[in-house]
């Protein structure tokens, strides 16, 4: 009888650590993602026909300088950018290589997870946030994220939702 009442509450504690780690509940602010490379849009996935998590590349194949992004359990998101521009090579025309034609970068924070028992892609969006011709932008934010929010990424997209980065190299 004694090592079945341990056994239930030693089951109890694991259940109480890792059930917020699992985005469970854990609405305290910890870190959900830490990311700080981010990789730029090129082929295959330009365009709609290769999207990752229901999102279609930008149209044309980009690079970046560097950028990071942070999310909290409570729902803050920062993603920092510099130098988020067209590609400097073809296909991309001549005069448009290495600027940014975008004047506003939105962050799209893609989890999978449960919606009526069923395994989805949740995706929550800040809002809109000034990007420089150069391609530098701060984007900061709160949004509410899905529970549970497994595997999360980040995207930099356009405001119509085209991704120009994504968390990874």
């Amino acid at each position: 009888m004694k090592v079945s009442l341990l056994a239930v509450i030693v089951t109890a504690i694991a259940a109480t650590l890792v059930l917020p780690a699992l985005g469970q509940g854990g609405n305290d602010g910890r870190k959900v993602l830490d990311a700080k490379v981010l990789a730029p849009v090129v082929e295959p996935y330009t365009g709609t026909a290769n999207p990752i998590r229901g999102l279609g590349g930008g149209g044309l194949p980009w690079q970046i300088s560097s950028g990071k992004a942070d999310v909290r359990s409570d729902g803050r998101v920062k993603v920092e950018v510099e130098g988020l521009v067209l590609a400097q090579r073809a296909p991309v025309p001549a005069n448009l290589q290495g600027t940014n034609p975008v004047p506003q970068f939105k962050a799209v924070v893609s989890c999978q997870s449960i919606s009526g028992g069923v395994a989805t892609v949740a995706n929550v969006s800040t809002a809109a946030a000034p990007a420089s011709a150069s391609g530098d932008a701060e984007i900061e934010d709160h949004v509410v994220l899905p529970s549970p929010c497994f595997a999360p990424i980040v995207f930099v997209t356009t405001p119509g939702n085209a991704w120009l980065a994504v968390t990874g190299r």
